[in-house]
């Protein structure tokens, strides 16, 4: 705790005590933040750690299922078959503001390349419905997947906010708030004393006049 370098006027007096009033005010909304913040970031923790869960499981399956089609399947003849998509994916990203921290919205939007195409891209003919489930999952898995990219990102951009707003809570509570408490009570008592030391001049001179 430091006294600030300031005149001891109740000018200067005045303008403190504004700025102490605004600091309360301003720590106690980006604690409010911080709180908030924090409750909606383990909320995402907690979605993050299913998802991932749910996810991981998903492309196991996914996996499992292809490499059965790999086993059963001429590598030439599997790669041709999975070679020329049906559909055309992209993504569209929108922002939402959530505490002030701009995070990620994101969605896919599939279009198919050819009208009522199919999501198998090959014949039935030279390929196993292992390859077909294994087709099936993945495009269950890929919305889930996408969620996951968005939950972490936004994770991660609500714990770098949090930290900032952790630091300006700390700098009010434990250094703007109490400098400016002690600098009051400095010019406080100076201008106390100053006043006791005028009214004492003044008591002396009224007996100096009075003796006259």
């Amino acid at each position: 705790m430091a006294r600030l370098n300031i005149n001891p006027t109740r000018m200067n007096l005045s303008i403190l005590k504004k700025r102490l009033a605004t600091s309360k005010r301003g720590h106690k909304l980006l604690k409010d933040k911080q709180d908030e913040l924090m409750r909606r970031f383990i909320e995402n923790i907690k979605l993050n750690k299913k998802l991932r869960e749910e996810v991981e499981a998903e492309l196991s399956d996914f996996f499992k299922d292809f490499l059965l089609a790999s086993a059963f399947t001429n590598s030439k003849m599997l790669e041709m078959a999975v070679s020329f998509p049906t559909q055309r994916t992209e993504l569209k990203i929108t922002k939402e503001n959530v505490m002030s921290v701009i995070i990620p919205k994101m969605e896919f939007q599939i279009t198919p390349t050819v009208e009522n195409a199919s999501i198998y891209p090959y014949g039935y003919a030279q390929t196993t419905s292992d390859l077909d489930e294994s087709i099936d999952k993945l495009n269950t898995v890929m919305d889930r997947l996408l969620k996951l990219a968005e939950v972490e990102k936004s994770s991660q951009l609500m714990a770098e906010e949090i930290e900032k707003t952790r630091r300006r809570v700390n700098a009010l509570e434990y250094k703007t708030i109490p400098n400016l408490e002690e600098t009051i009570r400095y010019i406080s008592g100076k201008l106390d004393e100053n006043e006791r030391a005028n009214i004492t001049r003044l008591m002396k001179v009224k007996d100096l006049i009075s003796k006259q």
